[in-house]
């Protein structure tokens, strides 16, 4: 199983769906992979996070769609199968762009996160994890994305929960 939830909201007409992403993402800490459009001017937009979250955003977005335009349908899926992802970031085919985030905004905070270095001395590298421990997720994943040799690379670190983060860094630092 996957270590996120996917929720979906499909309006009939681009308006109600632009009310909905923009209030699911504005309610919630979820981040909106994509949308879909189909026949019919039926507008599908996509979201992952925790479940509370995903579940939280998708009734705001519902409610924001169902005051300016049609809502057709809200649905969550909590922890989807393996696999799934291929359908959670498709947008006919092509890959969506990356999602803004708010981990990404501040890159003028940079100077003071911390190092890991895995050639130091098994004390320093000890005395980083303890540091690394007491970093919200947000700050371990800039770290983590500025890794070269990270186990968690790319879009994974973004659904990483802080403990999977901090397991890849010992293992990392060979604690």
């Amino acid at each position: 199983m996957l270590e996120f939830a996917f929720g979906m909201i499909e309006t009939r007409g681009l308006i109600g769906a632009i009310e909905a992403a923009d209030a699911a993402v504005k309610a919630a800490d979820v981040q909106l992979v994509g949308k879909d459009v189909t026949r019919g001017a039926l507008v599908t937009v996509k979201f992952v996070g925790e479940v509370a979250a995903v579940k939280a955003a998708t009734d705001a977005g519902a409610a924001a769609a169902q005051r300016v335009g049609e809502l057709v349908s809200v649905h969550v899926i909590p922890r989807p199968a393996e696999g799934m992802e291929l359908f959670v970031y498709t947008n006919r085919g092509k890959e969506p762009t990356a999602p803004v985030s708010s981990d990404s905004n501040n890159d003028d905070d940079n100077d003071d996160l911390p190092t890991v270095d895995p050639a130091a001395s098994e004390n320093a590298r000890k005395a980083q994890m303890e540091e690394l421990e007491d970093l919200p997720v947000a700050k371990l994943r800039q770290v983590a994305r500025k890794m070269d040799d990270f186990e968690i690379q790319g879009r994974e670190i973004s659904f990483a929960n802080k403990g999977q983060i901090l397991d890849a860094f010992r293992k990392l630092l060979g604690l």
